[in-house]
């Protein structure tokens, strides 16, 4: 009987589950989080460059 009720108590116990929920939210923010910078990445480093060339011709002039 002990056994049966140990089952019983396991089977209506959630706490797992909503780690697993937390887990696959978790993991699809980073994941959408990696496609928004690999989507910005081209125009974040045409930036910089531009901010580089500025820079260089600025301490050129000094």
């Amino acid at each position: 009987m002990a056994m049966l009720n140990i089952v019983r108590r396991f089977k209506r116990d959630e706490d797992g589950a909503v780690t697993v929920d937390w887990v696959v939210l978790t993991a699809a923010i980073v994941a959408l989080g990696l496609v928004v910078m690999s989507a910005i990445r081209p125009a974040i480093t045409g930036l910089s460059n531009s901010i580089a060339t500025e820079i260089d011709e600025a301490d050129k002039d000094f």
